[in-house]
């Protein structure tokens, strides 16, 4: 083999080259058109995964570069996405702190797991396991992940608190019910980031509405001072029964910190005590084990006691004073002082950290953002958790690799581009691995940023390299530009990509085909709600009752006795109104292949057809529907025509395929039963049928039967 095939198999970047003066301006164009709209998307997905706004950016770096160097298709643009960030908060949200230093390191890591799960499926070509999941179970899943994705992003715009616990819909209710404490002006750049994106797209369709957007309400915020936040220490709050919240929060967050620290030296006790494999210990291991349940359930209710708390605190009003001594005082709502003068601002409470409390007069905003690239870090393996956050891993590599499969294979379809589904898992695997060396947490294909790369002339994956130069360049020198960004802008940027994948004419038209499916697609959308945020359990499921349906159709093809249409066609009588072929014989369709799974359905069928006609002294088989046929089926088989041979009905198979024919040729068959009883075509076989057993005489030969050289017709 020459050398340069080779390397550009090892290399597939090498094919962009030579660049072409069209080429690499397409490129450019496309690339600075995505880079406008990757900045804020990023950010307002790192949000989405439970992490700074930062590490967002640090995602749409090094693995936009990885994965357009080595991945097939180069109008594919990968970095963060919507669904991947909230699979990836609700994997490590059970093990760490929102937002905490624990919680970003298991989130890098759980991008080096993705990326070697998707590197070695890739490696292995097992792009072929996605075909376990149907269309319905995934439009199902996208319909419900698409639904909590954007909801989780309500209390944004509302500027309310969403505690996170292991219950999506009675967090979301926690929301809802805070409705009356919105902030109005939170709200109001939330529906002016909406009326500006969609007015966008319809009066300047070249200018991305989601960065005009960014950059006009961020001027607005900094304009008119919508950050407004102080911490102050707890004795500054003018008001019993905050301080009492607010100690009662700091001293369970406390015990929660220190019940985290306890279950996690108990977990790595156990795994010492497992590995040490000495049976003696099996009683220290299962005592252990009961601690832990008890640890874990006490820890879960101080966190739902701290829920309730953090509601309760945001939910009062205070007003500022300062004193002439230069303190600061927050007095409820109405209780300042006669002789005191608040600021004319509301004031709420944010967060209680410790002995300081966060107190906020304004907006949410993104605040500071570190400037400079992502340094080189080897990820820190915490292999106490490898196996719990394992599952989430290998569903999240499917679901990421689905989503890319599928925005690579409807953009080559206007592109002509051919799309190798392995090599395009082995350019996300490498992407997440090679990512999460840069800080970044796990990333896939947007289909979104794919589309605007495709309509803007993007030829080769030289686009995305421009578009991560361009999130360099944030990085380096203009973070302190977004400080004012509005979070609740974010928020709806969020809300507005994910309900667009929100498609139920599928799930319709499903149902009007086969409801089983359509059903079973029903089901995975209910369940990957009711277990939020656990969406890997949702798909989990809906994947296995697909297959447990596969299962089902497979044990119990579709079989009929035939008859004759008024027309002289054939039809199945249980759905036609139509009587049987024959007096003396019958004329069984059997669609499926004869295997272990269903050769018993087999034999009950034809028994079932013998005892509905007696009299019958012949079957005939009609063979076209069976594919193929394994050993327990070729058994099965030889069962069926000795129990009829002795019952005085013999057994004959017409429209045979080659591939049958020559399994039961090999199998030996033919020394029970001649090949007489194998007729190349369904006519043939039933005018030999009438003529033999309907016409009164005795059994004739059958027509000339296909030897073992002759091809059988289906």
């Amino acid at each position: 083999m020459r050398p340069a095939p080779m390397l550009k198999t090892l290399f597939p970047f090498l094919n962009w080259f030579p660049l072409s003066g069209d080429r690499l301006r397409g490129d450019l164009i496309a690339g600075i058109t995505v880079a406008l709209v990757l900045v804020p998307q990023s950010m307002a997905y790192a949000q989405l995964a439970g992490l700074p706004v930062v590490y967002g950016l640090y995602a749409s770096f090094m693995p936009v570069i990885v994965a357009s160097l080595w991945g097939s298709l180069p109008q594919l643009h990968t970095g963060p996405v919507a669904m991947l960030s909230l699979m990836s908060a609700a994997a490590v949200l059970p093990l760490a702190a929102l937002g905490s230093e624990d919680f970003i390191v298991l989130s890098v890591m759980l991008a080096l797991m993705v990326g070697v799960l998707r590197l070695t499926l890739g490696l292995l070509r097992m792009g072929i396991l996605v075909n376990f999941l149907s269309s319905p179970v995934i439009v199902g899943f996208t319909n419900a992940a698409a639904l909590i994705i954007g909801l989780s992003q309500l209390s944004k715009i509302l500027n309310v608190p969403f505690p996170r616990t292991d219950n999506f819909v009675l967090d979301l209710w926690t929301v809802i019910v805070q409705l009356p404490q919105t902030h109005l002006p939170t709200l109001l750049f939330a529906l002016a980031t909406f009326i500006i994106i969609i007015g966008a797209r319809r009066v300047m369709p070249k200018i991305p509405g989601v960065l005009l957007a960014v950059v006009l309400l961020t001027l607005l915020s900094w304009w008119i001072g919508f950050e407004r936040n102080q911490s102050v220490a707890l004795d500054a709050i003018q008001d019993q029964e905050a301080r009492t919240l607010a100690a009662g929060f700091a001293s369970t967050a406390r015990a929660i910190d220190s019940l985290g620290t306890t279950t996690a030296r108990i977990n790595q006790d156990m795994r010492e005590l497992i590995s040490a494999d000495d049976a003696d210990r099996f009683t220290e291991v299962a005592l252990l084990e009961a601690d832990l349940r008890v640890l874990t359930r006490e820890m879960n209710q101080r966190k739902l006691a701290n829920n309730e708390r953090q509601v309760a605190l945001h939910n009062l009003r205070f007003e500022h004073v300062l004193t002439e001594d230069g303190r600061d005082l927050f007095y409820r709502h109405g209780t300042v002082p006669a002789d005191a003068q608040a600021d004319g601002h509301t004031w709420r409470i944010n967060k209680v950290d410790g002995d300081q409390i966060k107190m906020m007069g304004g907006g949410a905003v993104v605040g500071a953002i570190p400037a400079g690239l992502p340094s080189f870090q080897v990820p820190e393996m915490r292999m106490d958790f490898f196996w719990t956050l394992f599952p989430s891993a290998l569903v999240m590599a499917l679901i990421g690799f689905m989503e890319a499969t599928s925005i690579s294979k409807a953009i080559a379809a206007q592109t002509r581009e051919r799309v190798d589904t392995s090599k395009e898992l082995v350019g996300q695997g490498l992407a997440n691995i090679v990512g999460s060396f840069f800080s970044s947490y796990t990333v896939s294909g947007s289909f979104s940023r794919s589309a605007v790369a495709a309509k803007n002339g993007a030829k080769t994956g030289l686009f995305a390299i421009i578009s991560a130069i361009a999130v360099m360049l944030v990085l380096l020198f203009l973070t302190p530009l977004l400080y004012h960004l509005p979070q609740a802008v974010l928020a709806v940027i969020v809300m507005m990509a994910v309900f667009g994948l929100i498609n139920i004419r599928s799930l319709v038209r499903a149902w009007k085909i086969e409801r089983q499916e359509a059903l079973v697609g029903l089901i995975t959308f209910l369940a990957t709600l009711a277990m939020a945020p656990q969406l890997a359990n949702g798909i989990l499921l809906g994947a296995g009752l697909a297959i447990v349906l596969f299962l089902v159709r497979t044990m119990q093809p579709r079989t009929d006795i035939l008859g004759r249409r008024p027309d002289g066609s054939l039809a199945g009588v249980s759905t036609n109104e139509v009587e049987p072929l024959g007096n003396r014989f019958i004329v069984v369709r059997f669609d499926g292949s004869l295997n272990f799974v269903n050769a018993s359905r087999f034999e009950d069928v034809l028994l079932e057809a013998r005892s509905k006609n007696p009299q019958a002294r012949a079957v005939l088989i009609d063979g076209s529907g069976i594919n193929d046929i394994d050993v327990t089926g070729e058994e099965r088989l030889r069962d069926v025509i000795e129990t009829f041979r002795d019952n005085g009905v013999e057994l004959y198979f017409s429209s045979l395929k080659s591939q049958v024919y020559e399994t039961l040729r090999r199998g030996k068959l033919f020394n029970l039963l001649d090949e007489t009883h194998f007729i190349r075509t369904k006519r043939t076989a039933i005018d030999f049928m009438e003529e033999t057993f309907d016409n009164g005489e005795a059994p004739r030969p059958a027509p000339p039967a296909v030897g073992p050289s002759t091809p059988v017709l289906g």
